[in-house]
């Protein structure tokens, strides 16, 4: 049977990973909104991607401007993908927390208020996704990384947020998972082999789950993994 097709809502998406997604949503037929800071970045690839595509301008961590960018517009699926990385190779000891803070706006806030923005129209609706883009550098199973302080922080806190969500929303139609990429070649981790595109296929897919599908759970590729 042939799933209808949804608007999805990428933040993040003028470059790299959220660009990818994007794509590959559109690709599959979705509407799909590229939302970034900066608007006329956001316009660009969005008019540059086939498919029923739009630009938003969207800061995840300025709730007027979450708030407008929610004024009026529905969204069935939200990738909360904008996020930073701003302390590689940092001990937890010597951490900036300034820095810290940011991270925390940025990757935990701000997807934060995006969901809650657009997270009761789904519910009305009895239809929606929510793919939080966490991190290997998050598991408890295999870390967390101490390389990277307040970027492993903040993807904990997210990946007990995705917990909580779920748990609100359960029985409503609304899934909410978060997914570790992996490594991915963006401009974050130039060095990495596997491409956007190979990583956007299965946050793709755990963006369209079906609806017997999992619910708050932590997804590597397309299997469940410990947090």
């Amino acid at each position: 049977m042939t799933r209808p097709a949804r608007t999805a809502l990428v933040t993040g998406a003028n470059r790299g990973l959220g660009l990818a997604v994007a794509a590959e949503l559109a690709r599959r037929g979705h509407r799909v909104l590229f939302a970034a800071r900066d608007g006329a970045a956001a316009g660009r690839a969005a008019a540059g991607t086939a498919g029923d595509t739009a630009a938003l301008a969207l800061d995840v961590t300025d709730p007027d401007a979450v708030r407008a960018a929610a004024a009026g517009q529905r969204v069935d699926i939200l990738v909360n993908n904008a996020g930073v990385l701003l302390d590689w190779g940092t001990a937890p000891s010597a951490a900036d927390l300034a820095g810290v803070r940011r991270s925390l706006e940025v990757n935990l806030l701000g997807a934060w208020r995006v969901t809650q923005a657009f997270l009761p129209g789904m519910v009305a609706r009895g239809w929606g996704r929510v793919v939080n883009i966490s991190s290997g550098a998050a598991s408890f199973a295999y870390g967390p990384s101490p390389q990277c302080p307040g970027y492993t922080a903040s993807k904990v806190a997210l990946n007990a947020l995705t917990t909580m969500l779920a748990e609100e929303v359960k029985g409503t139609g609304v899934l909410v998972n978060a997914i570790n990429p992996g490594l991915v070649r963006t401009r974050m981790q130039p060095q990495a082999e596997q491409a956007p595109e190979e990583a956007a296929r299965h946050i793709a897919d755990a963006a369209t789950l079906a609806d017997d599908g999992p619910s708050g759970v932590f997804l590597r590729r397309n299997a469940v993994i410990d947090w």
